[in-house]
């Protein structure tokens, strides 16, 4: 398996862990607006990977190319 694809592989995990934590924030923010501050603030890190990986990849199949 290429790094490419490990990269693919490692964001589209990245998105399905941001996704849940983005649908707890919402679902918690009736219930305990502590927890959902806080799955917000774990989706933004979660995020944040994300765009990283999707930059690092960007590059990658450039170079390829």
């Amino acid at each position: 398996m290429s790094n490419s694809e490990k990269l693919h592989q490692k964001r589209t995990k990245l998105k399905q862990q941001y996704l849940q934590l983005i649908e707890d924030a919402y679902n918690l923010r009736q219930t305990d607006h502590a927890l959902s501050d806080i799955s917000e603030f774990r989706a933004t890190k979660v995020l944040h990977e994300i765009n990283k990986l999707k930059f690092i990849i960007g590059d990658s199949q450039i170079q390829a190319n």
